[in-house]
């Protein structure tokens, strides 16, 4: 269960995946703390309750889970943390908006956070060093 799925070249396209949707989230979650408000009308907008609060927690799951992602850490466990906030993005932004972004780039990530649920982290990750959890 906790062993890599994919080797040699393959492993390297899961690292590209990997490090690439992590800059994707770290950059999502700065909006949310660089534009807090328009970021919290729009949560309010998409009918989420307590925008306010959920703006922030959000940027945190993004920041704290693209960070985990970029190094390769605790992979699979952030990716499918990651895979529910982008469910609950296209299940409230991608309804109420649509358009290219929220039902494009929201399933795109998607599928990427379940591929790296599947795969692991790929090569060049921290989740390789750690003692029992060579590939998590």
């Amino acid at each position: 269960m906790f062993e890599p799925r994919t080797h040699g070249v393959a492993a390297w396209a899961t690292t590209v995946v990997r490090v690439v949707t992590g800059v994707l989230f770290v950059t999502f979650s700065l909006g949310k703390f660089f534009d807090h408000p328009k970021e919290t009308a729009d949560f309010e907008h998409y009918g989420i309750p307590v925008p306010e609060v959920a703006t922030v927690l959000v940027g945190v799951i993004e920041l704290v889970g693209g960070v985990l992602l970029i190094v390769g850490l605790l992979t699979r466990p952030a990716a499918f943390v990651l895979a529910c906030n982008l469910i609950g993005a296209i299940a409230t932004a991608g309804r109420v908006d649509g358009g290219t972004f929220h039902l494009g780039v929201g399933p795109a990530m998607l599928v990427a956070m379940l591929f790296l649920v599947w795969a692991g982290p790929g090569n060049l990750a921290l989740d390789r060093t750690l003692p029992g959890r060579a590939a998590t």
